[in-house]
């Protein structure tokens, strides 16, 4: 079984560890995106006008030899509404709110895709290919004695990712925050924020959650809440990812 460092709260390698089995399963590119696209269909509600959206008007047409088109006109004025074909008409094909988003993937299958994005996270060549930054003597997967997940404060947390060697990716995510294109700036998400480190911990109320939170592009998850669609975001596989000790320890009752 192959063993990587332990890294204490200093940056200094403090011991060595098993690797959890999981970490050696096969890379599928294929069934992660597939895992991924199927999460967010399944996630997308249903939408669409009312049942008789545009056609709630008392209409009549004129007929022939006025010299206009025979449309459809409101009774009380000459505005043509009602018909597609009309500036004022309805919507010709609108969202149908009976449309089924939802897409069906296998349980084995969703379990490979997890396992596969779990192992991406071992290795540095899928990191550095999805973009990340970090030291060349950064030794894969990340792990981290369990006293870091008991920290709160943001400073702290920053200097031990700085001492790991991972710190120029939270200012690559920082330097990267931008204005969002189109409409989501007037949805509550105007600001668009690159994606960073994941903290994986034992436990999902450890303290670490409050103080890498201000981070930007920094999640923190428990072993127990991990899915593909945090350690793939978007389909692609690879995130610089940080394992506490006792997480890995976790992850190595997982079953193949």
């Amino acid at each position: 079984m192959a063993q990587t460092n332990v890294y204490s709260v200093k940056g200094e390698v403090s011991g060595t560890i098993d690797v959890p089995e999981v970490f050696s399963s096969e890379y599928r590119p294929d069934i992660i995106k597939k895992a991924i696209l199927a999460a967010a269909a399944n996630k997308r509600q249903p939408y669409g006008p009312a049942a008789r959206s545009g056609l709630r008007h008392s209409v009549s047409t004129w007929g022939k030899g006025r010299g206009v088109a025979r449309v459809q006109r409101l009774k009380d004025g000459r505005r043509a509404t009602e018909s597609p074909n009309n500036v004022t008409g309805r919507r010709a094909h609108p969202p149908r709110p009976e449309t089924k988003w939802d897409q069906k993937v296998n349980k084995k299958e969703l379990r490979i895709a997890r396992f596969s994005a779990v192992a991406a996270t071992g290795c540095a060549d899928c990191v550095r290919e999805r973009g990340h930054q970090f030291d060349d003597s950064v030794s894969f997967p990340i792990i981290i004695e369990d006293e870091f997940q008991n920290m709160t404060s943001t400073s702290e947390i920053n200097a031990v990712l700085d001492s790991i060697g991972i710190g120029y990716d939270v200012e690559r995510a920082k330097e990267g925050r931008k204005i969002r294109a189109g409409r989501g700036k007037m949805r509550n998400r105007r600001y668009r924020t690159p994606v960073s480190v994941l903290i994986v911990v034992s436990d999902r109320e450890a303290p670490v959650l409050k103080g890498a939170s201000n981070l930007p592009g920094v999640d923190v998850e428990s072993v127990g809440t991990l899915s593909t669609g945090i350690l793939a975001p978007g389909g692609d596989a690879g995130r610089l990812t940080v394992y506490t000790r006792s997480a890995i320890e976790q992850m190595g009752a997982w079953k193949q």
